[in-house]
C-alpha cells in the first residue's frame, strides 16, 4: 500500500487576506514565549506589526508557509544598516510553525526562502536570536546557520 505523500508546501510573502490565519500564528508565537494573557501583546501592536509588513515604507516583510489553503508557519525579517558591513544585515525576528508541522521542514523552508530573498536584497549576513531553552528549533538552526556565541543584553524603557 501507498504511504500519502504530504501536501507540498508554498513559502510566499503574506498578503492582506492572510490577516486571520496569520494571527492564529501569530497569538501562538506570542503564547510560546509568554506573551498571553495577562501579559498578551496589545492589539495596537498585533495590527501596527501587520501595518508594517504591507506598508513599502516599512523594512519589515513577513514570508508564510501555506499548504492546502492552510498557514503552517511565519517569518518576520527587516534589513537594517550595520556598521562592520556595506551591504544591509537581514533581521529574521520571528520564525514560528504549528506543533503539526514541526520536524517536517516548514521552518527549514522558511528560512531557505529567506536566505534567498536577503541574498537577492544584497545582505551580507542574516542572523536572528532565540532562547537557549528552544531546543527544537535549536535543532534546526545548528543545521542551518552559525550559533554565533554572542548574548543578547537589553533594557527596556
Amino acid at each position: 500500500m501507498e504511504q500519502a505523500k504530504e501536501a507540498a508546501v508554498l513559502i510566499r510573502p503574506a498578503q492582506r487576506e492572510d490577516f486571520a490565519q496569520w494571527k492564529i500564528l501569530w497569538d501562538d508565537y506570542n503564547a510560546f514565549y509568554g506573551r498571553s494573557g495577562p501579559t498578551a501583546l496589545p492589539l495596537e501592536i498585533t495590527n501596527a506589526t501587520w501595518s508594517r509588513i504591507h506598508d513599502e515604507a516599512e523594512p519589515v516583510h513577513a514570508l508564510v508557509a501555506e499548504s492546502q489553503g492552510h498557514l503552517l508557519g511565519i517569518a518576520h525579517y527587516l534589513y537594517h544598516r550595520n556598521t562592520i558591513l556595506i551591504g544591509p544585515t537581514c533581521y529574521l525576528q520571528d520564525l514560528f510553525t504549528v506543533e503539526a508541522a514541526r520536524g517536517k521542514g516548514v521552518g527549514r523552508a522558511l528560512i531557505e526562502e529567506l536566505y534567498r530573498r536577503a541574498a537577492a536584497a544584497g545582505a551580507e549576513r542574516v542572523y536572528w536570536h532565540t532562547h537557549h531553552t528552544n531546543a527544537t528549533a535549536r535543532r534546526l538552526y545548528d543545521t542551518v546557520a552559525v550559533d554565533s556565541g554572542f548574548i543578547v543584553y537589553r533594557k527596556s524603557m
